[in-house]
């Protein structure tokens, strides 16, 4: 006769068991509101189901690009995608966030290189002790802001000379395809070091390999210290 051991199992005790774990948990709900796109074309997706939406509130679509709500019809939401617009189809859902568009600000950002949205894009890691600032913000009034009274050098004497610029004075640059436009403006940033000034380089609709020659420039001769690049 056989001696190999027989194991008993209680059903009753696994039973209690699972019956006391079930008491003591409390399953973790998080509330959202959750639209479908009814289309989307030259970075704008119409939304519908999300009445309760707020303008400029981010949108988080299933493909993880972010939206950001714009156009506020009876039935349907414009938002502009904040990104690549590949992977967002017809039909998918569309989670409303709650959140009013805001972008990270501070000292954090002084030589780092990031998208519109803040977000760091030089593979140096995530920014340091980013502070959270809504986008669209009332503006000070005129009685509210400094007068333009210290001049800011470019650097280029005939500007200087003929054309001053002032601290907080607004400057366009303008003119056709390869006149020097990003050469005035790096070389304005490039001398404003030691000078207490604080430089933001916006690349619009550049080459990448451009933008990454003038990161290059700027971290050759020290002057991402001071400047943000937002691509």
């Amino acid at each position: 006769m056989s001696d190999t051991p027989t194991l008993t199992i209680d059903t009753a005790d696994i039973a209690a068991a699972i019956r006391e774990n079930l008491e003591g948990f409390t399953p973790a709900l998080e509330q959202s509101t959750v639209g479908r796109v009814l289309e989307v074309g030259d970075g704008i997706a119409r939304v519908s189901g999300l009445p309760d939406a707020a303008v400029n509130e981010m949108l988080r679509f299933a493909s993880g690009a972010v939206g950001l709500a714009l156009n506020l019809d009876e039935t349907s939401i414009g938002a502009v995608v904040l990104g690549d617009v590949e992977g967002i189809e017809e039909g998918q859902p569309v989670q409303a966030t709650g959140d009013i568009l805001s972008i990270p600000v501070g000292d954090g950002l002084l030589g780092r290189v990031v998208n519109p949205l803040g977000e760091p894009v030089d593979g140096k890691g995530p920014l340091s002790n980013p502070i959270p600032r809504r986008m669209e913000i009332q503006a000070p009034g005129i009685t509210g802001r400094k007068p333009v009274h210290e001049p800011m050098q470019t650097g280029i004497k005939s500007i200087d000379s003929l054309i001053p610029i002032g601290r907080g004075q607004r400057e366009l640059i303008i003119g056709d395809r390869k006149t020097g436009k990003t050469t005035i403006a790096l070389d304005t940033i490039l001398n404003q070091r030691g000078l207490n000034v604080n430089c933001i380089y916006v690349a619009i609709g550049q080459k990448a390999s451009t933008v990454a020659q003038a990161v290059a420039t700027l971290e050759e001769l020290g002057a991402m210290d001071y400047t943000v690049v937002v691509v």
